[in-house]
């Protein structure tokens, strides 16, 4: 043992012995990964699994756990098991979207409740089917699977579009399942879902699955099936689920376990876990957080540039960019800027008259007719900033902007989504003023003044992400309107 454990440590480790299925609800800074080692460090004569989110979260589980747990990613067992024979094809190169739609047999346009869907947009629209469906627990492709575009949100408009793209999506799925060069481009998670459609058997007397609470359906229905031959040990932060719009979901919920806590983190002090629980107390979750005693932990405006901005949205992201640029401070981004240059692209080539290929954008011909959309349909109000900031410093700017990004370790600030923040976490962190308060109702009090709805869960688990990156200091700028609002507990 490398520390004392908390009293809620060692009644998990108590737990874990019983042999019963768990749930193990961690907040931010809590040491999950040191919790589960601690727990398989209890069981030295029984042989485990660990599953972790991605490859460096299992390196470094490897590292720390007994050489009775067996670290890894779904990908990496789904690789061992049958994505070898692939990997030929996920070294091959990429291939523009209207030479894949050829392939697949889409040559002519289509035209759908008015709008005009070019073979490019059709192709790419049948492979996020194919992504949708592979991070599914479905077994077969359906019409749920095709995704909605902008413009064409209604049930009709997307039963037409969908009848449409299925055959070619099928025709897609079936190109990648030969191990020989095909069509379309092999993703790793192509192979995880054909590893999954064989009912895997995982070996072990007991399975830690970690980031419980961001479990895609595969990886979810893969675990579930283990359960009569292994224990089952799920562990996460509820308050942190944070990608249910991209189809994962907290799997712990509803897990039948017995449900425990861990709740003192030792990543900042008394201070920041208040403001970490204001937000905790918002989403309804099931724990509030300690912080330790012995860090001191400020939250209070920032002086001078703090190591990291945290933003609501891309946009941003882009605007903290533009200004640090303005001040000759040296800025990076985390995930680098190819997502911003592809919207700054877009953006340009509507301006000049010509259409773009962009997902998110691909419906509109001229920017008059995106910004018409952003202003007066309710389905596009999410791209009103965007416009403004296009409008306001112009596509050349933005993409001169992204240009001078520098890598993290040569930046003297880090700009960072709140959702690429995740699993992150920096000295001093200031929030951006992009995570803006709920719209208000038509309803006043009784001071005459507008009642605003109420916080999004969702929102409010974001928050509390952002806030509880910080180790040293959180200037929480960007979020003071809680302060006023009626959800604010007292």
């Amino acid at each position: 043992m490398s520390f004392a454990p908390t009293e809620e440590q060692s009644a998990a480790a108590e737990a874990f012995t019983s042999g019963e299925p768990l749930a193990i609800q961690a907040g931010a800074g809590t040491g999950k990964t040191s919790t589960l080692a601690f727990l398989a460090e209890q069981a030295p004569g029984r042989r485990g699994r660990y599953i972790a989110f991605n490859r460096a979260i299992a390196l470094d589980a490897a590292s720390r756990f007994p050489a009775t747990v067996a670290c890894n990613t779904a990908h990496s067992l789904a690789y061992a098991a049958l994505g070898y024979r692939y990997r030929d094809r996920l070294n091959s190169p990429r291939r523009p979207g209207w030479q894949v739609g050829q392939d697949l047999g889409l040559h002519a346009p289509a035209r759908i409740q008015g709008r005009d869907l070019p073979p490019s947009t059709l192709s790419n629209t049948s492979l996020r089917a194919v992504a949708r469906y592979c991070q599914s627990a479905d077994r077969e492709l359906a019409h749920h699977h095709v995704p909605r575009l902008r413009g064409l949100e209604t049930e009709e408009a997307h039963a037409e579009l969908a009848d449409l793209i299925l055959p070619y999506a099928m025709k897609a799925w079936a190109d990648l399942q030969s191990p020989q060069a095909g069509t379309v481009r092999f993703e790793h998670d192509h192979y995880l879902k054909m590893w999954a459609l064989t009912d895997p058997v995982l070996n072990g007397d007991y399975l830690l699955l970690d980031e419980a609470q961001d479990t895609n359906s595969v990886v979810e229905q893969i675990v579930l099936a283990q359960q009569e031959r292994s224990q089952i040990v799920m562990v996460g932060d509820s308050a942190q689920a944070i990608y249910g719009w991209r189809g994962a979901r907290d799997v712990m919920a509803d897990f039948d376990a017995r449900h425990l806590t861990v709740t003192r983190s030792f990543r900042f002090g008394r201070d920041l876990a208040d403001e970490a629980n204001r937000w905790l107390t918002i989403s309804k979750a099931p724990i509030q957080l300690t912080g330790s005693a012995d860090i001191s932990t400020s939250v209070g405006p920032q002086l001078g540039h703090p190591d990291a901005v945290l933003c609501r949205t891309n946009i941003g992201a882009v605007s903290e960019i533009l200004n640090l640029l303005k001040e000759g401070v040296l800025p990076a981004l985390v995930g680098g800027g190819a997502s911003l240059r592809g919207l700054a692209q877009a953006a340009h080539d509507l301006n000049q008259g010509r259409r773009t290929h962009h997902p998110e954008l691909v419906l509109f011909t001229t920017w008059a007719a995106l910004r018409d959309y952003a202003e007066h349909d309710p389905a596009g109000s999410d791209l009103q900033p965007f416009a403004n900031l296009v409008d306001e410093h112009g596509p050349e700017a933005i993409l001169l902007a992204v240009g001078r990004l520098v890598p993290e370790d040569h930046a003297q600030v880090t700009v960072s989504t709140a959702h690429k923040a995740k699993g992150r976490e920096w000295a001093r962190v200031r929030i951006a003023p992009d995570f803006t308060p709920p719209p208000d109702t038509d309803d006043i009090d009784a001071s005459g003044r507008p009642i605003p709805r109420a916080i999004d869960e969702a929102e409010a688990r974001l928050a509390y992400v952002a806030v509880t990156r910080a180790r040293r200091h959180l200037d929480p700028s960007g979020l003071a309107w809680v302060s006023q609002h009626p959800d604010n507990p007292k």
